[in-house]
């Protein structure tokens, strides 16, 4: 019972936030989850959280801008076009 009101109040907390702050919060604690489960220390789950804060907050980003989709062209680097009807 006490881990389903926890996880209510996150989620109701997350609520209100912007998708890029939505997405880096998301990001951030699935990179700590999957960093610590596969080194087994804090360090792992510190760069997890990072790298999927900054994954999460590029991908909701783009969810901000309606009509506008994440691409990457052949060399790797991303751009933001118009998507494709």
């Amino acid at each position: 019972m006490k881990k389903a009101v926890i996880l209510a109040l996150i989620g109701l907390s997350i609520a209100s936030c912007t998708p890029t702050q939505q997405g880096a919060g998301i990001g951030a604690a699935s990179g700590a989850v999957i960093g610590g489960v596969v080194t087994g220390d804090v360090r792992g789950a510190a760069v997890g959280a990072a790298i999927g804060g900054v994954s999460g907050a590029l991908i909701g980003s783009v969810a901000e801008q309606p009509g506008q989709c994440y691409y990457r062209d052949r060399y790797g680097r991303r751009y933001i076009d118009a998507c494709p009807r």
